[in-house]
């Protein structure tokens, strides 16, 4: 649809007519919150109030987000476990004018979930298909990384297994682009130490529940990163990984900490960690938060 288009849907299909509250028949690809449960759109909550039915990763999930915007819709799972069997089902209802919506857990369907399978087979057979977009967990670590956003990849969930997970990364070495990952906070040290082993020392962030109370993005060198997970409490959470292209360049840290050095002899810390990462164009948070740890260890001598 264009941007003239009406929020309520597409024309129908012939045969088939709009319900009463103007919605089109058709699979509506429905994006929702993937922390926040205010990141929703006007229009997803209208194809929502609308729709016949809702198709939902985790109906305990998505019941979760109808109740606090105030909607009742009849649910039914679809999912990796059911998909299969359901999808015919699924098309059949479709193809006598059904007006049904997908949604994931969080964020925007068919990104790492089977929702594709049943997009493409409702294409095949003629059916309408109707994306509503809104947010997207790689979209948002990505605004918030600082990485090149030009051109990037996103990879989805690596195997768990490591001989299976280097050989994917072998994969993706050479990519010139921003990667992007999802992984759980069982493997986050693992990947990452794995990462460093292979892609060497690049910008790399851990952004972890994202848009939600306790939001932590987490940015750094690859083998630093490595070092600060080994040292922490395993993290909680859902975690997108992104790690720069190839050719980024890494900051100098024995650079930066030899100007650091000279500054804290005569300057308060956050006016040193100015002036340095202003010097070596970096982020000043990190340098500021080097700058402390610096300091600190210095008191102690």
């Amino acid at each position: 649809m264009d941007a003239n288009s009406s929020s309520k849907g597409a024309e129908p299909r012939p045969g088939h007519k709009k319900s009463q509250s103007g919605l089109a028949p058709g699979l509506y690809v429905t994006a929702t919150p993937i922390g926040n449960a205010r990141d929703i759109t006007l229009r997803a909550l209208d194809i929502l109030k609308d729709c016949d039915a809702i198709l939902a990763e985790d109906t305990r999930v998505t019941s979760k987000l109808l109740t606090i915007h105030g909607i009742s819709k009849p649910l039914s799972a679809y999912n990796d476990h059911n998909a299969q069997r359901e999808r015919p089902k699924i098309l059949a209802k479709l193809a006598h004018g059904a007006r049904l919506a997908l949604v994931s857990d969080a964020g925007t369907p068919l990104v790492s979930d089977p929702g594709y399978k049943l997009v493409r087979e409702a294409i095949a057979a003629g059916i309408a298909v109707h994306a509503i977009p809104g947010a997207s967990a790689p979209l948002t670590a990505l605004t918030l990384a600082g990485l090149p956003s030009d051109r990037f990849f996103f990879a989805g969930f690596l195997p768990s297994k490591r001989g299976e997970r280097r050989t994917a990364l072998e994969e993706l070495k050479n990519i010139r682009a921003t990667l992007i990952f999802f992984e759980s906070p069982q493997r986050i040290g693992e990947s990452l130490k794995d990462m460093a082993e292979i892609f060497g020392a690049r910008p790399a962030v851990v952004a972890r529940e994202l848009t939600k109370l306790h939001e932590e993005v987490n940015r750094g060198i690859l083998p630093g990163l490595v070092s600060h997970y080994e040292k922490a409490e395993p993290p909680k959470g859902e975690i997108t990984l992104l790690v720069g292209p190839p050719g980024e360049v890494a900051p100098d840290l024995a650079r930066m900490d030899e100007l650091l050095e000279k500054a804290l002899e005569f300057m308060p810390v956050r006016a040193a960690a100015d002036l340095v990462a202003d010097a070596l164009d970096l982020s000043r948070r990190q340098v500021y938060e080097r700058a402390l740890a610096m300091k600190g260890k210095n008191a102690k001598r």
